[in-house]
C-alpha cells in the first residue's frame, strides 16, 4: 500500500466530513505544533487558577502573561491562514480586537477566560490548517507587523513557541522533555549567531563558531542556556558563560 492508498484508507476510517491535512501541509512541523499544544496544555491543566498569578520564567511576566502570549499568537497564526485560504495578501485585524489582544489586557483576564482563550485560540488554528489546500499552503500572506510570512512556516513557528512557553509556564516543563528533532533544529537555527562552539555531548555534530571557544553538554541542555533560561550541566573551561538574551523574544514578533 503507497502513501496514497494509505491516505485514502485513513479517510474511509474518519467517516465523512473529517477533516485531515492535505498532502502539501509540512507534516513534520505540523505535528511538531501539535505535540506542543498537548504539551503546553497539559502544564496549563496542572496549575489551579491562584497559580496562574505567579511569575513566569519570562522576565516581568507572570504565567497569565503566557497563557494570554500563547492565545493570541494561535489567533494571528489562524488570521494568516485564513487569508490564504482565501486569497488575501494581507492579515486583517480591527483596532478594537487589536487593542484586546495586547498582552497586559490579556493578563487581566478572569483564569476560566484565558482558559478558554487558550482552548479556542489552538482549535481555531488547527482547523484553519486542516482546511487550507494546496495553494494556500504556498502563499506568502503579510502579517500586521508588515513582514511577510510564509504560510508553510506557520507550523514551525507555532511549534517553536508553544514548546518553550510550556517551560516558561515554571511548573515542571523541561526541555528534557522536547522531542530531539525540534531541539535540533532550534540549535541550528541559533547557534548560528554565537561566538562560540557548541558541542552536543549526545549528537555527532559540533554547531556554532567554528574557531569559537567551545560549550560543552547535552543538546536540551545547549538550548536551554542560548535561548537564556540559564546554564545547567554545561562545560566551559574560559571562564564564567555569558548569558545569551530570552529567546523568544516577547512581543508581536513571536505571534507571525
Amino acid at each position: 500500500m503507497d502513501i496514497d492508498d494509505s491516505r485514502a484508507a485513513l479517510r474511509a476510517r474518519q467517516g465523512k466530513g473529517a477533516r485531515y491535512d492535505n498532502p502539501a501541509a509540512p507534516a513534520d512541523e505540523l505535528a511538531l505544533a501539535r505535540l506542543g499544544t498537548a504539551y503546553f496544555a497539559r502544564k496549563l491543566n496542572e496549575l489551579p487558577d491562584a497559580a496562574l498569578d505567579g511569575a513566569a520564567l519570562v522576565p516581568g511576566w507572570s504565567r497569565r502573561h503566557v497563557v494570554a502570549h500563547v492565545g493570541f499568537q494561535a489567533r494571528a497564526l489562524a488570521r494568516l491562514v485564513e487569508a490564504a485560504r482565501e486569497g488575501r495578501t494581507e492579515e486583517a485585524l480591527s483596532e478594537p480586537e487589536a487593542q484586546n489582544e495586547d498582552v497586559d489586557f490579556g493578563a487581566t483576564l478572569p483564569a476560566h477566560a484565558l482558559r478558554h482563550l487558550f482552548d479556542h485560540s489552538k482549535v481555531h488554528l488547527d482547523v484553519e490548517w486542516r482546511d487550507l489546500q494546496a495553494q494556500g499552503w504556498r502563499a506568502r500572506v503579510h502579517a500586521l507587523t508588515g513582514s511577510p510570512v510564509q504560510i508553510a512556516d506557520t507550523p514551525w513557528l507555532r511549534a517553536r513557541e508553544i514548546w518553550m512557553r510550556a517551560v516558561d509556564l515554571g511548573n515542571g516543563g523541561s526541555l528534557l522533555d522536547f522531542p530531539p528533532g525540534l531541539i535540533d533544529r532550534l540549535l541550528a537555527e541559533l547557534a548560528a549567531d554565537l561566538p562560540h562552539a557548541l558541542h552536543p555531548l549526545d549528537r555527532n555534530a559540533m554547531l556554532g563558531a567554528p574557531r569559537g571557544s567551545v560549550v560543552r553538554g547535552r543538546a536540551a541542555d545547549l538550548l536551554r542556556w542560548i535561548t537564556g533560561r540559564g546554564a545547567h550541566r554545561l562545560e566551559f573551561p574560559d571562564g564564567p558563560l555569558p548569558e545569551p538574551p530570552f529567546w523568544p523574544a516577547c512581543g508581536r514578533e513571536g505571534r507571525a
